[in-house]
């Protein structure tokens, strides 16, 4: 699903007007009635409902939301910021209506016509929508302190107010919302966590857009979801032999960190690789041989001696140290290795520390830094669009891929294009995550799996496995090499 900007979503809206067609208050209706059907199945009926509601088009849908709500006998306090003007015309339409019922409608020309709020109150935020471009002001911003100091809970229709759509938020003056209720599909401003605090649990809303609309726009943001996946998932055919699946080579681990090395490779065969070799100190063999009897081992000392040919793929950094015999394991695989290479953790933290090898990375590499990694490589940003932006340069200039970890993990690719993964949970939030996705992805490569596929099927397939996890081990009980063990369910996922 693409990711649209305020902009493009506004013409959405035109365009299934002119193409359903509809009516824009018909439109709106629609809207409204997506919200009054979730505040209804969310039981908050025992709650003193007080909708806010700005003059433009957020307002008329709370000014909808008041009137429907009336229909099945919740009745709610409607509180309307005078601002002078007398509003869009669908706002205007919907107060008219609204007047048919016996529902309480305010005026609020001043910060002393604010209502008292309370815990048991709900709070329907309609001031503001996606069209905002700068920061609110006066009797507005009052209100929205006022709101967000309180103990009421908060729902926000499409947007909280105050909130950017498509761009950072510096102000303070956002409403701070337990949920919102966004219509169609996410925005870009739910992907950035300084925005966190202000979202809380995002609903997308499905108002019934015309689908025609997508196909005719470009947008370089999209999200990875489960229709995209399946189109890349590839089920193994009945004549398939270990062969067929590729030989993936990982180099992890040093003493003491020789975990970062099992997790690595257990995931890349739990990811369907035919054969793993684990590439580790020879005096570490045992841990491997014991913990992974399927896989090989050899020894980091054969790094000048070894076969590059028989290496469908290749994962390194995981464990690996930054002092010098990781650096000449990463100089030795630069050098030699020319296809795709998974880079991660220390091997990340190598290249930052020699900048000249990141021109040697073959085409369609993968990086995987988590934000202070992708720091140290790149340079420092003020905010995630930041971030996202140099990624995406970083990634064009390079011709690799750049998956930058996190909540909606995100991969920046050469063609420009980036995508937001849409599974994971904050269980994921342990160490030896990052290990385990790297060996997803070294063995999705070893199957034949291009770098993109690569990139958007491993995210997906690494934060669905621990999605399951949680399922019977909580958040908080989850370790990385449960990941592994649940990628089984995640395939299963998306072969049904």
């Amino acid at each position: 699903m693409k990711i649209l900007s305020a902009e493009q979503i506004r013409k959405w809206d035109e365009y299934t007007m002119l193409n359903e067609p509809v009516s824009s208050i018909d439109l709106m209706e629609r809207a409204a009635e997506s919200c009054t059907g979730w505040l209804v199945t969310r039981r908050f009926k025992n709650r003193r409902f007080k909708i806010f509601c700005g003059k433009g088009n957020n307002g008329g849908d709370g000014l909808a939301i008041a009137r429907q709500l009336a229909g099945k006998n919740i009745i709610a306090d409607v509180y309307i910021v005078e601002l002078g003007s007398l509003g869009t015309t669908d706002f205007q339409t919907n107060l008219s209506r609204l007047h048919a019922f016996p529902v309480p409608i305010h005026f609020i020309q001043h910060p002393d016509f604010f209502p008292a709020l309370d815990k048991d109150d709900l709070v329907v935020d309609a001031l503001y929508g996606t069209g905002l471009n700068r920061p609110l002001e006066g009797l507005t911003r009052e209100l929205v302190l006022h709101i967000n100091d309180s103990a009421a809970t908060v729902v926000s229709v499409d947007i909280p107010s105050g909130l950017f759509c498509d761009k950072p938020t510096v102000d303070e003056a956002v409403i701070k919302a337990d949920f919102t209720l966004t219509f169609q599909i996410l925005k870009l401003c739910f992907l950035f966590p300084e925005n966190e605090v202000f979202f809380g649990e995002v609903a997308v809303m499905d108002i019934g857009l015309h689908k025609g609309y997508l196909p005719e726009i470009t947008s370089y943001f999209e999200l990875v979801d489960l229709q995209l996946v399946k189109q890349i998932y590839k089920p193994r055919k009945k004549f398939a032999h270990k062969g067929t699946f590729g030989h993936a080579l990982i180099i992890a681990g040093e003493k003491g960190k020789m975990g970062a090395a099992v997790l690595c490779a257990t995931a890349c065969l739990r990811s369907g690789a035919g054969l793993v070799t684990a590439m580790v100190p020879e005096e570490q063999f045992p841990v491997i041989q014991i913990s992974l009897p399927e896989a090989m081992a050899m020894s980091q000392q054969e790094i000048a001696t070894i076969d590059w040919l028989k290496y469908s793929s290749i994962g390194i950094g995981p464990g690996l140290g930054t002092q010098e015999e990781g650096a000449r394991l990463v100089h030795g695989v630069l050098s030699h290795y020319n296809k795709p290479v998974v880079i991660d953790a220390d091997g990340l933290n190598i290249l930052s520390r020699n900048q000249e090898l990141l021109m040697e990375l073959p085409p369609g590499s993968i990086l995987s830094p988590h934000p202070k990694e992708f720091e140290r490589l790149f340079g420092e940003s003020d905010n995630h669009l930041e971030r996202i932006q140099a990624a995406r340069v970083h990634a064009q200039k390079l011709f690799v891929y750049i998956i930058v970890k996190g909540h909606n993990s995100f991969v920046a690719c050469p063609d420009g294009e980036v995508y937001f993964n849409t599974t994971g949970n904050a269980g994921m939030a342990t160490g030896g995550s990052g290990d385990v996705l790297t060996g997803i992805m070294a063995g999705l490569l070893a199957q034949g799996y291009l770098s993109k596929e690569t990139c958007l099927l491993g995210m997906y397939l690494h934060g669905l496995a621990a999605d399951i996890a949680v399922q019977d081990l909580s958040q908080e009980a989850l370790i990385a090499g449960d990941i592994p063990n649940y990628l089984g369910k995640a395939f299963i996922a998306l072969s049904s």
